[in-house]
């Protein structure tokens, strides 16, 4: 099977005839992450890392299995809704892979054993992976680092095939120049790997049973070893903050290239960060130091200005969100609204062409086509106990420091005057003053205050 062929499979799919399955080895703790949480389940552009290997998985294998420790109920749900393997002792990376192989359930075909904290892995590199096997009956992952460091030495041979692999401490001078380096994943026949897995032993220092060890068991058997080269970027593995750190760098490249291919202008690519999920449409603009959570969709021709904060949200055609503007969960833009500074807007809907240009909250809130809300305006949408709504309709003009106390309705081409506490609706093209009656007290001013 031809690298092309796999490359053209549809997502979830393999071409026809052929079986594969997955096991994503991912039981550890990550002590160096200082962390309680599995290390899986550190967040890569807004999700755990996990999930972007099992994306690039489910494109390529039929079947899935993860493995993962004891008491990681988090971590099983976000595998489901593939198959879980428990690794009650933590013996190593063999002893986890064959945890997994009763999974399987008799499964045939290849099996790649991959690791959770490899998630930049692509569905390009694991085809490869897979029609590798055409050639060799045992395919591991290998990459040329920068800085080789004390990761094995995959030795070759003349014909390209792989001899052994070789651990840094282990190495003669000449094996540790070799700057091919094992990246721990392999692929094989079911049948053959859980027979090289139940023979892997376990005597070294730490006195685990290693993955790798089974190059030298099907290189004892006379078989083909091949390597598949990848670079460094998507094989690198993550256990320290610094590499997660790193991981992210890499994958936020990779989304604002994409994002930029698909018609986004970026005016300073480097301070804008994407979500795994965030979607645009041609045209828009993306001003210095925006940052997008998950669930955003903005449409064509929307202008993000600079420091502005959006998740969960979804921006209209030709619409304009900042600067420094914060747009949360469940808020809808509509085609040409504007946002302004240092606005805030939670579970609201900001009508066809209204504005909130400056200094407001608006909490959830339906704002209808073309009203106007006026500096420092917002909706007291939460008495201590639950959220209420306020809705604003189409034309009406909000004026400068209103508080709007919900729930509450301001109806079409209504008028609220400046400064205002409107507690009660108010009705269409109606005008509404809720304050106190200014009152002047003659020579009581800055100087009636020294004379005291």
């Amino acid at each position: 099977m031809t690298r092309a062929a796999l490359d053209a499979a549809p997502r979830g799919l393999l071409p026809e005839g052929m079986t594969a399955a997955a096991i994503i080895l991912a039981a550890g703790l990550g002590t160096r992450m200082r962390s309680s949480r599995p290390k899986v389940m550190h967040p890569l552009a807004g999700r755990p890392m996990i999930r972007h290997l099992l994306d690039a998985c489910e494109a390529r294998f039929g079947r899935i299995v993860a493995v993962v420790g004891p008491d990681m109920p988090e971590l099983e749900a976000a595998v489901a809704p593939h198959g879980v393997a428990v690794q009650r002792e933590r013996l190593g990376t063999a002893h986890a892979a064959l945890r997994a192989m009763p999974q399987l359930g008799g499964y045939d075909g290849a099996v790649a054993v991959l690791y959770g904290d490899n998630p930049l892995v692509s569905e390009a590199t694991l085809g490869r992976l897979l029609a590798a096997r055409a050639e060799a009956e045992l395919v591991l992952l290998a990459m040329r680092p920068a800085d080789p460091g004390r990761y094995g030495r995959v030795v070759t041979a003349a014909d390209g095939m792989v001899e052994r692999i070789v651990e840094w401490a282990d190495a003669t001078e000449a094996e540790r120049a070799v700057g091919l380096c094992n990246a721990g994943a392999v692929c094989a026949a079911s049948g053959d790997l859980a027979r090289w897995l139940a023979a892997v032993g376990n005597d070294n220092a730490k006195g685990e049973y290693y993955l790798t060890d089974v190059v030298a068991l099907a290189r004892a058997e006379g078989r083909r070893v091949r390597a598949v080269e990848a670079p460094e970027a998507e094989l690198r593995g993550i256990n320290s903050r610094a590499e997660l750190a790193a991981a992210e760098a890499t994958l936020q490249a990779r989304l604002r290239a994409a994002a930029m291919e698909a018609g986004v202008t970026m005016l300073a690519p480097e301070t804008v960060f994407l979500a795994h999920d965030t979607r645009f449409g041609q045209d828009v603009t993306l001003e210095p130091h925006v940052v997008f959570g998950p669930g955003v969709r903005v449409a064509e021709g929307a202008l993000i200005r600079a420091f502005s904060h959006l998740e969960g949200c979804t921006v209209g055609r030709e619409a304009v969100i900042g600067p420094y503007a914060r747009l949360r969960p469940g808020t809808v833009i509509e085609a040409r609204a504007h946002v302004g500074n240092f606005v805030e807007l939670k579970a609201t809907t900001l009508g066809e062409g209204a504005k909130a240009n400056h200094l407001s909250y608006l909490g959830d809130a339906s704002v209808g086509a073309g009203a106007n809300i006026g500096a420092g305006t917002i909706t007291c949408n939460y008495d201590g106990v639950s959220k209420h709504r306020t809705e604003i309709g189409e034309g009406a003009f909000i004026g400068s420091d209103t508080a709007l106390v919900a729930p509450v309705r301001i109806g079409a081409r209504a008028l609220v005057g400046a400064g205002s506490v409107i507690t009660a609706n108010v009705p269409e093209d109606a005008l509404a003053i809720a304050r106190g009656r200014q009152t002047i007290y003659e020579g009581r001013g800055v100087k009636g205050k020294k004379g005291k």
